[in-house]
């Protein structure tokens, strides 16, 4: 799992691993908007060369996929921004896309909410009312976000049943529907 363009570079490297082994590529794009990628992730590179190397990989005939996360509340969870994301996954040749919505433990809520009072001021009341005395949001937005993916993934086609998908560490979930969150 990487937000670097730069695994491109192990492309060889990457093919003799899977020749013998289950190999799987998540590379993290969670917005295409390259202004709001820099505030969220100012060291990271730029949203279209991390799909252009999805796009290189997919062609090299590695098993790629994007990941979502986290779907930050407010700011990345606009069905149609969503939406975007998944189309460009698909275009890229991912063979599959998941997400999982921001979740904060203490110790990143410390960072995160400052943060959040800096850069987007008007949501960081409702992330401290949401996100008080809990880690997770409410199922229900969970619900909803997994519904949305889902049926976007299966308007652009990038649910590809030849290829196994291989088990994670972590639960993984789809977009769906409308987010109607804060």
């Amino acid at each position: 799992m990487t937000k670097s363009n730069l695994v491109v570079r192990d492309l060889d490297l990457l093919q003799q691993v899977a020749r013998s082994n289950n190999l799987s590529i998540h590379i993290t794009v969670t917005t295409l908007n390259a202004d709001l990628a820099r505030i969220l992730e100012p060291r990271a590179p730029r949203p279209d060369l991390r799909l252009d190397a999805v796009r290189a990989l997919a062609q090299a005939g590695l098993r790629v996929g994007v990941s979502c996360s986290p779907v930050v509340p407010g700011i990345t969870d606009a069905p149609r921004d969503l939406e975007a994301v998944i189309r460009a996954a698909a275009e890229s040749g991912a063979d599959y896309i998941f997400a999982n919505p921001l979740f904060l433990k203490p110790c990143s809520a410390a960072v995160f909410l400052p943060f959040l009072e800096q850069n987007f001021p008007h949501l960081a009341g409702s992330y401290r009312q949401r996100y008080h005395d809990r880690s997770f949001l409410a199922p229900a937005y969970a619900k909803r976000l997994s519904q949305l993916v889902r049926s976007l993934r299966e308007k652009y086609r990038i649910t590809r049943a030849d290829r196994t998908a291989f088990a994670t560490k972590w639960p993984v979930q789809a977009f769906d529907e409308q987010l109607n969150l804060f």
